[in-house]
């Protein structure tokens, strides 16, 4: 009985009556916030309630107030203002209670409700879908804390750039909700940093079509950047590489993990193609194969190696992409392989 556990002195009674009630694991809830306990207001029966309302079964309810305490610290009108915000982007509340299951931290953090409310509509105002700005609200919730007025200059920003680089409209409008969906992040960055990473890449020789490929090709990692560190990759890629920079600026172009990579990674992954025993010269004709792990690259050749094929004599194409472009391009070598050396449906001539 919570009544003679010795942990309970000085934490709220009521509190724990109505956890124990609901089937709360109270070890667990202890463990991740205790301090919860000790306080002289919750709201448990109500936030249950307002759970229960949305369809969530007891178990369920149970789960998250173990996984996020602080949500009975919320008054009901809080969590009833939030379920309101979250319905502006959920199909409906079945869809709502699973993500609040996942994500509990996320629902309950109300601190921010205007925030979060014109930062939703701004969201959709840009074109981006519901399901993305979900993806938003649970994996990347910080970003909708930002008032929206600095959301929507680093947007501005990148659209002005986009549109200076000789980029359309018409494309804009798909690139920026893309970018977005590719990397929220961004919108922490400032968009000083943004102007300046694209500065550097035009004083590097690259063109402003040039530059215009490498936002799309960059994804967000771009804005991640700062001028000393690509600076750094771009020497060490030139050594390596034994190129002008002319040649530079096309293996970038290539590959742009040449730029987000700092000298370390790089040397890494390139250390381990060479015990593999790939050559420089293959690395600099297929440079993106430096955008893959280590191990990686060490899985894609030992199952290559396992049909007969030789990655040092061959290009290095086959290890290039994501891991179903790996899948498709192994199959072809295997079903080739495994093809029969004569024609299965030329006539057979057999001597009486």
């Amino acid at each position: 009985s919570y009544t003679t556990d010795t942990k309970s002195r000085g934490e709220n009674k009521k509190t724990l009556e109505s956890l124990y009630s609901l089937s709360v694991d109270i070890t667990k809830f202890r463990r991740l916030k205790e301090w919860v306990l000790l306080q002289d207001v919750t709201h448990v029966k109500e936030t249950a309630g307002i759970l229960k309302e949305m369809g969530a079964d007891e178990t369920t309810v149970a789960n998250i107030i173990e996984c996020c305490p602080e949500a009975i610290l919320h008054t009901p009108a809080e969590i009833n203002s939030q379920r309101t915000l979250w319905q502006l982007v959920c199909q409906n509340e079945k869809q709502l209670i699973k993500l609040i299951e996942q994500f509990p931290e996320s629902f309950f953090t109300t601190k921010y409700q205007q925030n979060q409310k014109a930062n939703i509509l701004f969201f959709q105002e840009l074109g981006l879908k519901n399901n993305i700005i979900t993806r938003f609200l649970t994996s990347a919730p910080n970003i909708f804390y930002n008032p929206v007025e600095k959301n929507k200059n680093v947007i501005e920003t990148l659209q002005r750039n986009y549109l200076n680089l000789g980029g359309s409209e018409t494309n804009m409008k798909i690139w920026i909700p893309k970018l977005l969906s590719q990397n929220p992040f961004i919108l922490l960055n400032t968009s000083t940093a943004i102007q300046e990473n694209l500065e550097f890449l035009q004083k590097n020789g690259f063109t402003d079509q040039e530059v215009l490929q490498l936002l799309s090709k960059l994804k967000g990692f771009i804005f991640q950047l700062n001028s000393a560190t690509m600076q750094k990759s771009m020497l060490f890629s030139k050594n390596i590489f034994k190129c002008s920079d002319q040649e530079l600026k096309q293996l970038v172009l290539k590959c742009p993990a040449l730029l987000y990579y700092s000298v370390p990674i790089l040397e890494e992954r390139l250390e381990g193609l060479l015990k593999e025993g790939i050559s420089t010269a293959q690395i600099r004709e297929t440079p993106v194969v430096l955008e893959l792990t280590t191990q990686i690259i060490q899985y894609q050749i030992k199952k290559l190696s396992s049909l007969g094929y030789d990655i040092k004599n061959g290009n290095l194409e086959s290890l290039n992409g994501t891991k179903k472009d790996f899948e498709v391009t192994y199959g072809k070598i295997q079903s080739k392989k495994e093809r029969p050396i004569f024609n299965p449906v030329a006539p057979l001539h057999i001597e009486d």
